[in-house]
C-alpha cells in the first residue's frame, strides 16, 4: 500500500516519546503532502508544475499584485530564482509580468484565466481527495484533526517566523 511506504503513515503505534514526537509529527504532515501531490498529479490538465512554481501560482492567487522582491522573499527564494519561475510561468501563460504604476522598474504579478482554472480544478479535487478520505475515519479521527487545526496553524505561523528571523539575521551579519 502506497501509505505505508512513508514512515509514520498508516502506522496505529502510539505515540512516542517527547523526544520522538517532532520526526513523527513530521514524517506524518509530509506523508499526507507526499500522497495528496501523488494522487492528483493523475488528472492534471496541461503540464505538471514543478512545487516552487505551484507555490508562486499561490502566492499571486492570494495576494495579486505582488513584486518578484516580495515573492522572494514570501517563498525563502532568492529573487534570480523567482525571476526564473516568473518568466517560465510567464511563457506557459500562467503569470502575466504588469509594470507599476509607482515604479515603472518594477513588475506586479497576476495569474491569467489559465492558471485561476487551474488552481480552482486543483483546490476542488484536493478537497475531495481528503473529504473522501476523511470519510472513512471515525468520528473521533475527525474531531481530532479539526481540534489540531489551530495548533498546526500556531505551529505553521512559528516556522515562518523563525525563518524569517533567521534571513534577518543573515542580512545583517553576512
Amino acid at each position: 500500500m502506497e501509505d505505508e511506504a512513508i514512515r509514520g503513515c498508516g502506522s496505529e503505534t502510539p505515540s512516542g516519546t517527547p523526544e520522538t514526537f517532532p520526526g513523527e509529527l513530521t514524517d506524518a504532515l509530509v506523508g499526507i503532502q507526499r500522497l495528496i501531490r501523488r494522487r492528483l498529479r493523475g488528472g492534471l490538465a496541461g503540464p505538471r508544475l514543478r512545487g516552487a512554481e505551484v507555490e508562486l501560482l499561490r502566492l499571486v492567487e492570494s495576494r495579486p499584485g505582488i513584486g518578484v522582491s516580495e515573492a522572494a522573499r514570501e517563498l525563502h527564494l532568492a529573487s534570480n530564482s523567482v525571476s526564473t519561475l516568473v518568466n517560465q510561468l510567464v511563457r506557459d501563460a500562467y503569470l502575466v509580468r504588469e509594470t507599476d504604476p509607482a515604479d515603472r522598474r518594477a513588475a506586479r504579478l497576476r495569474l491569467t484565466g489559465a492558471a485561476e482554472e487551474r488552481l480552482e480544478d486543483w483546490h476542488r479535487r484536493r478537497a475531495e481527495l481528503v473529504g473522501r478520505n476523511l470519510d472513512h475515519l471515525d468520528d473521533a479521527d475527525r474531531a481530532a484533526l479539526r481540534a489540531a487545526l489551530p495548533a498546526l496553524r500556531r505551529l505553521a505561523g512559528r516556522l515562518r517566523e523563525e525563518t524569517e528571523e533567521t534571513e534577518e539575521h543573515r542580512r545583517r551579519f553576512p
